[in-house]
């Protein structure tokens, strides 16, 4: 089973299943976590081979569905799900071939569509990052920037980094996301529909959903509701939290 970590206390309402994206973790979410958690449960999931969840030979959509419906299960058998990329496809899968779990559906910046890019390159970068005698995260970014220029992805990233082992540690299955990165950029082309009211937030300085993905949306989605956050790019929750956090609130209250 995924780790996760619990904020608020269980209510008549659903929880609210957080999955984060790709190289992201339950952590990253805490803070949202804690404000969505009120008058009612809220689950942050480390998804498989990042944080301390399980380590899996795979990374497909199908699997990491299968996990967060392991969790639904676990915590009454129907919740909110709120997913960021990669979490966003895996709970788009989710919903589309298991719908009675899902009570509302909110995807972060993502579409149900193949993407052409790849982040192999951030996987080459922490792997290449010198680990030997680091014991600050300043130090970490200092090293990391020789590779990665952008720094709010070096801080993403260091994020998934441990410094309290020795050595430090990324705490991601670094050969696994890079072997698997074709399914991640992929959509495995699940059919059907999901019947029930779904959320898509985007960022306006993003460009991962398009005309076309906005079309796949309707097709796969035909209740889907849209919300742009002005300003924010593709990591929208960690840019604007709280225009984040307004607008899944107020999805989250209206008709329940």
């Amino acid at each position: 089973m995924l780790t996760t970590i619990l904020q608020g206390e269980s209510s008549a309402r659903p929880p609210l299943l957080i999955a984060h994206g790709l190289f992201g973790s339950a952590r990253n979410w805490g803070a949202i976590a804690k404000r969505l958690a009120v008058g009612r449960q809220v689950i942050s999931v480390d998804m498989r081979n990042h944080g301390t969840s399980p380590r899996r030979p795979t990374q497909g959509y199908d699997g990491m569905a299968g996990d967060l419906a392991e969790v639904i299960n676990m915590h009454g058998g129907r919740a909110d799900v709120l997913g960021h990329s990669m979490g966003g496809k895996a709970a788009m899968v989710l919903a589309l071939t298991r719908p009675k779990l899902i009570e509302r559906l909110i995807v972060a910046d993502i579409a149900p569509v193949a993407y052409g890019h790849s982040q192999s390159g951030l996987i080459r970068a922490m792997r290449g990052l010198d680990l030997e005698g680091l014991t600050s995260r300043v130090e970490a970014d200092r090293r990391l920037a020789a590779t990665v220029e952008d720094p709010a992805t070096r801080a993403f990233l260091l994020q998934s980094l441990d410094l309290r082992q020795e050595p430090p540690r990324w705490r991601l299955n670094l050969d696994v996301l890079e072997t698997e990165m074709s399914r991640l950029v992929g959509w495995p082309g699940v059919s059907g529909q999901f019947p029930g009211r779904a959320l898509f937030i985007t960022g306006s300085e993003s460009s991962y959903v398009d005309d076309d993905g906005r079309a796949q949306i309707a097709k796969l989605f035909p209740s889907a509701e849209f919300h742009e956050i002005k300003g924010a790019g593709h990591w929208l929750h960690a840019e604007k939290p709280r225009e984040f956090e307004i607008a899944v609130a107020a999805f989250l209250e209206r008709g329940g």
